[in-house]
């Protein structure tokens, strides 16, 4: 993130807020009332439910491999889970020069992780899974979901679960005439959502991010939205004062819609994305659907979009958007 106005901007913003993260019957919340309940929503946790036996990761496999000319193994959908017999399967291993070159925030190679604990917080590094516990072949994790045609870390810095936060922040598309817009074909209301487009892929995405090591959920979903859609906001300091108190009215609450494995193009056999979505919705319209967003970070460009099942979006972003509109009772 540049240095500057952006950084004080955030800082002070986000500041104002106290740190969340327990969640209430499915809902993120903060102050008096909160309890450590599970959330009462569904999602992949144990391989054995019908949902994970069924499901087969698809943009794992692209190929190449994102920011590379790195060719992954193709092979077909019934090949993908572990025990599905293929004695063929013999991947090439990619880990990005930029991972390689190790980075503060990338593990060690894979010749050195003799002191890391699998499945487990370690230290500051979270490397448990949402999905279940993740087997250990060759020293390395192996992917819960099954094969995807390459090994090692590509862009991922970690060996295993990589932890994300995606922020949908959403309102109702209103008319010129101030009235929620329904659908002309199904007739449910028309639900929008901040959407930012990636620098590094061209498409259309949540504006989430890495949570990094110690960090909490909650403020990576708060960190990730500020960097990436409210870049160079220039305001007033009565301006700035409206922006902090509407942020921390709409960060207050928030409801969790997924929390599992993610069908990610960087993903391999030994790497792997995972992430918690929460919806922050604007019901009334007064928060951030006033904001004048801009990109900023890696995002290329922000914007209000339409949530529909035509969307095309970065990853499985379209997954968590169908479970939004679907707790809105929105249009899909």
């Amino acid at each position: 993130m540049p240095p500057g106005n952006l950084v004080l901007f955030v800082t002070e913003v986000f500041g104002v807020l106290k740190p969340f993260g327990r969640l209430k019957s499915g809902f993120w919340c903060m102050g008096q009332g909160c309890s450590s309940v599970s959330p009462s929503v569904t999602y992949c946790r144990a391989m054995s439910s019908d949902h994970c036996a069924k499901f087969v990761h698809t943009k794992t496999r692209s190929s190449p491999y994102p920011r590379s000319d790195q060719n992954r193994q193709l092979f077909t959908d019934d090949l993908v889970k572990w025990d599905s017999d293929f004695p063929e399967y013999r991947p090439e291993e990619y880990t990005a020069p930029s991972v390689a070159k190790g980075p503060v925030w990338a593990d060690p190679p894979a010749d050195k992780l003799c002191s890391v604990k699998w499945n487990q917080v370690d230290g500051k590094v979270n490397r448990t899974s949402f999905t279940a516990q993740y087997q250990i072949v060759n020293s390395l994790p192996r992917n819960p979901i099954g094969r995807t045609g390459l090994t090692g870390r590509g862009l991922l810095g970690k060996w295993g679960p990589n932890h994300a936060a995606d922020p949908i922040v959403t309102r109702w598309k209103v008319s010129s005439s101030g009235q929620v817009e329904k659908h002309p074909v199904s007739g449910d209301p028309v639900l929008q959502f901040v959407a930012i487009k990636r620098g590094d892929t061209g498409e259309w995405a949540i504006p989430g991010g890495m949570v990094d090591a110690g960090e909490t959920v909650s403020l990576t979903l708060k960190r990730e939205f500020g960097e990436e859609t409210m870049n160079s906001l220039l305001a007033s300091p009565e301006e700035k004062k409206e922006i902090e108190n509407n942020l921390a009215k709409l960060f207050s609450h928030g409801q969790e819609v997924y929390r599992g494995y993610v069908d990610d193009p960087r993903n391999t056999d030994n790497a792997w994305m995972e992430t918690i979505a929460v919806n922050f919705h604007d019901e009334e319209g007064n928060s951030v659907a006033r904001f004048n967003l801009q990109a900023g970070d890696d995002a290329n460009a922000v914007a209000w979009m339409d949530v529909g099942s035509e969307l095309r979006l970065f990853a499985s972003h379209k997954h968590f958007l169908k479970k939004v509109a679907g707790l809105r009772k929105a249009h899909w």
